[in-house]
């Protein structure tokens, strides 16, 4: 799972709304460098991601991309399945997804001690509202992009865009399918 993802399923709390987020940016041990409640989130988020990856739902979606993009693959699942969490957010959320996103951000830029990469993101993210934005199917294309320049082989996100553009449908339908049980998990998972 992506951003939007992790946030919606991680807690409404701003230290859970930071935690959530955190753990695509904080690597190792937690103990001791974050608040509790901060901790507990990013320790959530990782559940999250355990049983996403091994989740047979995920597995088949993903057997669904040609052999020789299978390395990447899972990059371009999670921002797809963000796709359709911000494309269908009524479906699963009570509060429109832009006052979610707007409260979200407002906790993000408020916070002045975020994670170095984080904090050279945040002003971006929250100025060009990404989360929002990934309702927007072309947006898609841009976030792509963005990740495979940060990678150490950027070719193998090359024509992703065209894959997950011929695969929507049965895509759509394994989040459908997934997305539900993920959340029955992640209430389950999160601290008393």
């Amino acid at each position: 799972m992506n951003y939007l993802a992790h946030l919606h399923l991680g807690g409404d709390q701003p230290q859970q709304l930071l935690g959530s987020l955190y753990g695509d940016f904080v690597k190792g041990s937690l103990e001791g460098r974050f608040p509790p409640a901060v901790e507990a989130a990013i320790r959530l988020h990782r559940r999250i991601d355990s049983f996403t990856d091994q989740h047979p739902r995920v597995l088949t979606a993903l057997a669904r991309f040609p052999r020789e993009r299978r390395r990447f693959a899972g990059i371009a699942l999670d921002v797809f399945f963000d796709h359709c969490l911000a494309r269908h957010w009524r479906d699963y959320a009570d509060a429109p997804l832009a006052d979610f996103t707007q409260r979200f951000y407002r906790v993000l830029l408020a916070e002045p001690a975020l994670p170095e990469r984080l904090a050279r993101m945040a002003p971006f993210m929250a100025a060009d509202d990404w989360l929002g934005s990934y309702a927007d199917f072309a947006v898609l294309e841009e976030v792509y992009d963005g990740i495979a320049r940060r990678l150490s082989r950027p070719e193998g996100l090359r024509g992703v865009m065209a894959e997950v553009e011929a695969l929507y449908e049965p895509l759509l339908e394994d989040f459908r399918r997934f997305y539900p049980q993920l959340q029955a998990f992640a209430a389950q998972a999160q601290p008393a």
